[in-house]
């Protein structure tokens, strides 16, 4: 296979990871995408680790550059590309490794957990990280998802690659005719991944015995013609406003049930009632109209030159709790380098400075402990899990995507939230000022959704779940056994091929 072919795959391969996530959402590209790039990877010839990281960044491209593409709606192309780039690096990086740890004794397991470790580094680091894209999130109608429950977001991610990695290595024992013994290990794995699913399943969004609460959940909308900031903040909060008191009218004629508490999106007045008493008596008297506590996305000043983006609980009184968001997005919400990033782009001076919240992620509406994970924060796993830690027994995900259009990636953020739901066993209800806002139950399943673009309103019936499922009690320990295993293969491979520098065997006759 030579170098142009092998390109050419590897590029195909993380285009099919692409489709694997939503909107698309065909979750069964993502271990055939895998199992391509494994599979280049692997094929019996020399691969150098330079070519090794060549076609793992050619595979990061095919995914992250389409799968990114709502930042150009907001920043432009050079930002959405630069991302894209960012973040195909660390594909590189997995297809350095997997060159080698491919070929070693149990190849298929340690390519699965250096995929996964990776998937951590990306979530990690630069400026806090970026976990948008991880395997786990293409998963959200598939069979593995059940998973998650046990073992989280990058359990889920292991078990995707370890399919994918699991495929390649029976595709190139065939293409190699070894001896059938080679298909034990593969076939055992893959089994064990099928055995433990279907074993899950049954724990997946059990009854519970909870206390019974309705919560609702208001989609304003936002107008798609752009005014002066003013004009735009006053539509979208009056939007929100009217909303909320056509769900009021629903309520005292019986259409809807009577909420134990309203959540409003993020941003969803951006003119803060902490600051300007017109708006608080406003929001004050929708939720006296609706009978229950309003949940607002808004800006919080603490006197000091600090803001933060914060979701605050208001009543018929006034405020009464607040969660400020405390994952911020770099080159949105912070400014990281922002004489440096200037150099390329006049849109830094656009972003924020907001300052990241400290508190438990958890507000109580009338007694009812509801997480809380604002946009962003859904990717990271110690936002809700948090939120479960402290006590959260529904959780919530207010968002603001009409910056991105009718991109994909609203969508994107759904299938997270579903991913959640399953892993911390809770509802969790999804607020988008222009959609998509739905109500999620803890086997991953949408109930209800709004359409986008659209002012609507959802309300749910639901049963409090309280306890830590498996995932959440393992928490970061799953990467740290994932980053041993990963060292486990490393070792195993220097040993096997007689150094981790060496390019992985193959025919004498056939090199790169």
């Amino acid at each position: 296979m030579n170098v142009l072919l092998r390109g050419g795959v590897s590029l195909l391969a993380g285009v099919a990871v692409f489709f694997a996530f939503p909107p698309a959402g065909w979750w069964w590209l993502a271990p055939i995408g895998i199992a391509a790039l494994v599979a280049v990877l692997t094929v019996p010839e020399r691969i150098t680790l330079r070519g090794g990281f060549l076609y793992g960044f050619l595979a990061g491209l095919g995914l992250f550059v389409p799968l990114l593409k709502w930042i150009d709606s907001m920043v432009g192309a050079l930002p959405w590309i630069g991302l894209g780039i960012t973040c195909a690096l660390y594909y590189g990086a997995f297809g350095l490794i997997a060159t080698r740890v491919a070929r070693a004794p149990g190849g298929p397991v340690w390519v699965a957990a250096a995929f996964s470790v990776t998937e951590w580094a990306r979530a990690s680091f630069p400026f806090g990280g970026f976990p948008w894209g991880r395997l786990a999130f293409s998963q959200a109608d598939g069979p593995l998802l059940s998973l998650a429950r046990f073992v989280g977001a990058p359990g889920l991610s292991f078990a995707v690659a370890l399919v994918g990695a699991c495929l390649a290595a029976a595709g190139v024992a065939a293409f190699r005719r070894a001896d059938r013994r080679t298909y034990l290990l593969p076939a055992a794995a893959a089994a064990l991944t099928g055995i433990a699913t279907a074993a899950a399943w049954p724990f997946v969004g059990a009854p519970s015995d909870g206390r019974e609460v309705t919560i609702a959940a208001i989609q304003g909308n936002v107008p798609e013609q752009r005014w002066d900031v003013a004009t735009q903040r006053e539509a979208v909060l009056t939007n929100h406003l009217t909303e909320t008191h056509r769900l009021a009218t629903d309520v005292r004629e019986g259409r809807e049930k009577q909420p134990d508490v309203v959540i409003w999106p993020e941003n969803s007045s951006d003119v803060s009632p902490e600051r300007d008493p017109e708006v608080a008596a406003r929001i004050r008297a929708a939720a006296a109209d609706v009978g229950a506590p309003i949940l607002v996305g808004t800006v919080h000043y603490d006197g000091t030159g600090r803001y933060y983006n914060s979701m605050i609980l208001i009543d018929a009184t006034g405020p009464l709790e607040r969660h400020d968001k405390a994952i911020l997005q770099p080159f949105g919400e912070t400014m990281p380098m922002r004489d440096f990033f200037r150099l390329f782009s006049d849109y830094v001076d656009l972003a924020n400075d907001f300052t990241p919240g400290t508190g438990t992620g958890v507000v109580s509406p009338n007694g009812v402990p509801l997480g809380v994970a604002t946009c962003y924060e859904v990717a990271f796993d110690r936002a809700l899990r948090g939120s479960v830690e402290n006590g959260a027994q529904v959780l919530t995900v207010p968002t603001n995507n009409a910056t991105f259009g009718r991109t994909g990636m609203t969508y994107q953020q759904l299938g997270m939230s579903r991913v959640r739901a399953v892993e911390l066993d809770r509802d969790v209800v999804v607020a988008a000022t222009t959609g998509v806002s739905a109500l999620v139950r803890p086997d991953g399943d949408v109930t209800r959704q709004t359409s986008i673009w659209t002012n609507d309103h959802l309300v749910e019936t639901i049963r409090l779940r309280g306890g830590l499922t498996p995932a959440a009690r393992l928490g970061d320990w799953g990467e740290v056994a994932l980053l041993m295993a990963t060292l486990c293969g490393i070792a195993i491979a220097i040993r096997h091929d007689g150094g981790l520098f060496q390019p992985a065997h193959g025919p004498r006759n056939l090199h790169e």
